[in-house]
């Protein structure tokens, strides 16, 4: 274990743009780097040319692995781990981090079995014990209990959930290395005749998010919170209840067990507020909150209750936009 020192993560890299993730996992890397005294080094592979590197040691990588090739352009999960597998096996790092995407939750396991290491997914958490271990803390137990986790091999592997951590702020001033390499390719791949069309919905990135719970009658009525969010230019989410149910797909649940948001503004129509819904939306800019019960939990967190019934309140708000802005 002594061999492996300093900490990686991978950048990634999304319509020719990186990734906000990334910048979260360097502010979270860049804290636990100054508390063990090592360098924080980033890994990204692009076919954009115009991608610039810098942008990470700005803010906080030490050192940019640069691997550019028009192979890139398609996300190839044999060609990507192929790569990264063999720069961890040479820099070895005692840290490898990883967003918690989709792009990152397909590559992930592959990497750590290739390197036959330890891989906790969807942590929420990143702490060091008094020996420099990684501490691990994601939801287990659908969310209804936190799991500090200690990975005995090396390195140690984490996949992050997008808009826990906080990015550092920009020093374009900071010095940084790019170091250029080569890109391997893999024999013998597959041609891909068709690709399979991308997800309609990213709710981590949404700006508004009109969410529905339990207050919910039957799963034809998401339509109205649908027509709501489309007026809004926003996104439909749910809890988990409404998923569980086959009401609406997994892609759309808030919390602990589905997805952490951060939205301007986030419309909780017939949420009572469990824990692990409500610390999956928490930190929203603007919480407003429909329920019948005065006592919600959610009531505490929302910067706007209204309590009604969400088939009477929602239709009139519904009105009032398309005859204000229609």
């Amino acid at each position: 274990m002594n061999e492996h020192q300093g900490i990686l993560i991978l950048a990634e890299q999304r319509r020719e743009e990186i990734h906000p993730v990334s910048y979260e996992l360097l502010g979270k890397g860049r804290e636990l780097a100054d508390k063990l005294g090592c360098q924080i080094s980033a890994v990204l592979l692009s076919n954009n040319k115009i991608i610039k590197a810098e942008e990470l040691i700005y803010h906080g990588a030490d050192r940019v692995f640069l691997y550019q090739h028009s192979s890139l352009q398609k996300f190839d999960v044999r060609n990507y781990k192929h790569n990264i597998v063999k720069l961890i096996k040479e820099i070895k790092p005692a840290i490898f981090l990883i967003g918690a995407t989709h792009f990152g939750r397909s590559l992930g396991p592959r990497i750590a079995a290739a390197l036959n290491t330890g891989l906790t997914a969807d942590c929420i958490g990143l702490e060091l014990d008094e020996s420099g271990n990684l501490i691990q803390i994601r939801p287990a137990f659908t969310g209804n209990i936190l799991a500090e986790i200690k990975t005995r091999t090396r390195p140690q592997m984490a996949t992050v959930r997008y808009k826990v951590m906080t990015a550092h702020k920009r020093n374009p001033q900071k010095q940084g290395e790019i170091i250029l390499r080569n890109v391997e390719m893999m024999p013998g791949m597959l041609t891909i005749l068709k690709a399979e069309q991308e997800q309609q919905i990213n709710i981590a990135d949404a700006n508004i998010i009109v969410s529905g719970g339990k207050g919910l009658k039957k799963a034809s009525d998401l339509e109205m919170l649908t027509q709501l969010a489309g007026l809004l230019n926003g996104v439909v989410g749910a809890s988990r209840p409404l998923v569980d149910d086959g009401w609406i797909g997994k892609e759309h649940q808030v919390g602990f067990s589905g997805n952490t948001v951060k939205p301007n503004i986030y419309i909780a129509c017939g949420i009572s507020g469990s824990p692990q819904h409500m610390a999956g939306m928490r930190n929203s800019d603007i919480i407003i909150s429909i329920n019948t019960d005065p006592s919600a939990p959610i009531l505490r967190i929302s910067d706007y209750g209204i309590v009604g019934d969400l088939y009477e309140i929602v239709p009139k708000i519904i009105e009032t936009i398309k005859k204000t802005y229609q």
